[in-house]
């Protein structure tokens, strides 16, 4: 019995001190900032995609008028 006890206590020490060391690295990824500035940026490129977006669908009309003057321009000459 005596034998059991201490393999269990070996086996409960060892998978202690496993997820403690899981735990850590964890908390390590989590606290890098790694790929933090490559995520920046590709949020503020979707949000500018997003706004270029909404620009040109808010000014469809101008901008028609605007590329026709141009092409009637340069047709003019």
């Amino acid at each position: 019995m005596a034998i059991w006890s201490k393999t269990w206590e070996s086996v409960n020490r060892a998978s202690t001190r496993g997820c403690v060391k899981a735990a850590s690295r964890v908390r390590a990824v989590l606290r890098s900032e790694a790929g933090q500035g490559t995520t920046e940026y590709a949020i503020l490129v979707g949000v500018l995609v997003v706004i270029a977006i909404l620009a040109i669908m808010v000014f469809r009309p101008k901008l028609e008028q605007l590329w026709n003057a141009i092409a009637d321009g340069i047709n003019g000459l």
